[in-house]
């Protein structure tokens, strides 16, 4: 099973010994120490299923996975030395899917790791053909899980990219100008020399489309915008 694993640890050596075990599985690991460095990272990289330590230095996991909640939807799987369960219920409550104890089995992780990746994949697969979906063509849009998919093959886009790709399908067929793209996603002033958007969307054509040379999907109106 392939997958992108967010481990948000403060303990270097518990960080290393997961990502050993995860990296042998065959998935790619990204550590980090506290909860502000997997913001970054979230907002970067494409990650499918993140491990979240309940003590962090700078703010607890609980509050973390109700910060993650409000935009994400991956699997979130809570790690802590803390075995009651009343914190097994918070952690719960708080958006995560899933809940292990230090000290724990590597394996038993992995086996965790991998159930809830099958479960999230199958379910939003099974969903794109419901609400909050904006479908062009073989293009599919979801909206409340930030999910692609071309047919049947789903899309990894970053989630500025994807901003960008959503702010143009829900706008089909009208032209968006560069400065109105950057200031509705970043959501700040546009500054004339920025290529930003440009470069933005030349990565979602070499991912969406077949031919990004000639795109079916993003058009370019030269010396106007994008659209649709």
């Amino acid at each position: 099973m392939e997958g992108k694993v967010l481990i948000i640890d403060d303990d270097q050596k518990i960080r290393r010994l997961i990502s050993i075990y995860l990296e042998n599985e065959g998935f790619k690991t990204v550590q980090v120490k506290d909860a502000q460095e997997g913001m970054q990272v979230l907002q970067n990289e494409l990650i499918d299923i993140i491990l979240l330590d309940v003590m962090l230095p700078d703010m607890d996991g609980i509050e973390a996975c109700l910060k993650i909640r409000e935009n994400l939807n991956m699997p979130i799987i809570m790690v802590s030395a803390k075995s009651e369960d009343m914190d097994k219920l918070q952690g719960i409550t708080c958006g995560a899917d899933d809940y292990i104890t230090k000290p724990f089995n590597p394996m038993e992780l992995i086996v965790r790791v991998k159930s809830q990746l099958r479960r999230y994949k199958r379910y939003n697969k099974a969903e794109l053909k419901q609400t909050n979906v904006i479908e062009i063509g073989d293009l599919s849009i979801k909206t409340d899980t930030r999910q692609v998919w071309v047919a049947d093959k789903e899309i990894r886009l970053t989630p500025k990219e994807f901003d960008i790709l959503e702010l143009l399908a829900r706008n089909k067929g009208i032209v968006l100008n560069t400065s109105k793209i950057y200031e509705a996603v970043w959501r700040e002033d546009f500054f004339k020399s920025d290529n930003t958007v440009m470069v933005h969307i030349t990565k979602i054509r070499e991912k969406i489309e077949s031919d990004p040379k000639k795109p079916l999907y993003i058009k370019t109106v030269w010396g106007v915008g994008y659209k649709i």
